[in-house]
């Protein structure tokens, strides 16, 4: 017997909302849950599948333990709270991990959250830049294990590699709300939007159904630099695991959504937290498709998730010099996602221009701008 991956000690569930677990077992064994103070008991499917919802849950902040047992066999996952799951997707900015920010030092002594739970997991292929990949990354180019990692406590060691931009979120809703907060963070330095939106998105829409026609890396409607980094990482390997649209990489189209957003669509959340588009604001036919593109992947996550009211809260590209970097279509990019609020219902966009760092399209300050 064992549970889907995203279910791990110190986890954080959604309130308000059926607690959703699911797993693996024998074949018409029975599966009994318990889980504050309530138990319900499935039997595994043939395809030794097994699902189980609870009751609704209020807010909680104190730690709860969860149980599941099949004949001999018992699973306990400790220290959960319930309260408000956000997941967090986008490239490095919102990657950018609290101890490159810029007031790591100062932010250590208030890293100790116990309402505040991480889920931030390492990807293949972080931080390898312009170099072919190892055996040992392509092996996990998978959509099973391309994603690796599991719940945390918020503390001065787990807080490190968190993204800043979600930290300063979550601590900010745990002091004003006073209820627990889960942060998923999925972002991939580089990703273009196009791999958070799944391929059978795509493949029902007239206007971008070119995006997964054959091979991704020469594919000429996506973004010329991500298929360049691919075309580095994987172009010259035999040994990756490939589809029909080519072989799997982190900026493929769909790969990040079936890796990460899709384990977590059969749990309840309460919304969704995005910074991107560094990646789609190279050329200008990438540019103008960007409000569309987003509002693609926002109505089908709201579909999926059966909640047409998700909120959807996204940063605006920061100002930069064009001296040492191709920005000079942020300003159309930007108006471009401005339209964004037209087009999306319970949607908000934190503006970053004032804080945006000249010759760096990392700006260090991610707490000014939460």
């Amino acid at each position: 017997m064992r549970l889907n991956k995203v279910f791990t000690d110190n986890m954080l569930l959604q309130r308000d909302k059926p607690v959703h677990i699911w797993g693996y077992g024998v074949p018409g064994a029975t599966v009994t849950l318990s889980f504050a103070a309530e138990t319900k008991s499935e039997k595994a499917g043939a395809d030794s599948s097994w699902s189980i919802f609870l009751a609704a849950k209020k807010a909680n902040r104190n730690p709860q333990k969860l149980t599941i047992v099949s004949g001999k066999e018992k699973i306990s996952l400790n220290n959960i709270l319930i309260g408000d799951l956000w997941v967090c997707i986008g490239q490095s900015n919102m990657e950018w991990p609290m101890i490159n920010e810029i007031h790591y030092k100062d932010e250590i002594q208030n890293s100790q959250q116990p309402l505040l739970r991480l889920y931030n997991p390492t990807y293949a292929g972080k931080n390898t830049f312009n170099v072919p990949f190892t055996d040992s990354i392509t092996q996990t180019l998978t959509t099973e294990q391309f994603y690796k990692g599991q719940w945390q406590n918020c503390d001065s060691i787990s807080f490190k590699t968190m993204s800043a931009v979600a930290y300063y979120f979550g601590k900010e809703i745990v002091s004003s709300e006073n209820i627990p907060v889960g942060l998923i963070n999925i972002s991939i330095g580089g990703a273009p939007l196009e791999s958070f939106i799944s391929t059978e998105v795509f493949k029902k829409n007239k206007q971008f159904s070119e995006k997964i026609n054959g091979d991704w890396l020469i594919n000429t409607s996506l973004p010329v630099w991500i298929k360049e980094r691919g075309r580095q990482n994987v172009g010259s390997l035999n040994n990756v695991p490939k589809d029909e649209y080519g072989k799997n990489h982190a900026y493929k189209p769909g790969f990040a959504f079936v890796s990460g957003i899709e384990n977590f669509l059969p749990m309840p959340i309460k919304g969704i937290l995005c910074y991107q588009g560094e990646s789609n604001a190279q050329e200008i036919e990438r540019v103008n498709e960007y409000a569309a593109l987003s509002k693609l992947m926002v109505d089908d996550y709201r579909k999926k998730w059966n909640n047409p009211e998700l909120p959807f809260y996204f940063v605006q590209l920061s100002s930069i010099d064009t001296a040492k970097y191709k920005g000079h279509l942020w300003p159309e990019f930007r108006d471009e996602q401005r339209k964004m609020l037209e087009l999306l219902e319970y949607s908000g966009m934190a503006v970053s221009s004032d804080i945006g760092a000249r010759d760096d399209v990392h700006p260090t300050n991610k707490e000014d701008g939460r």
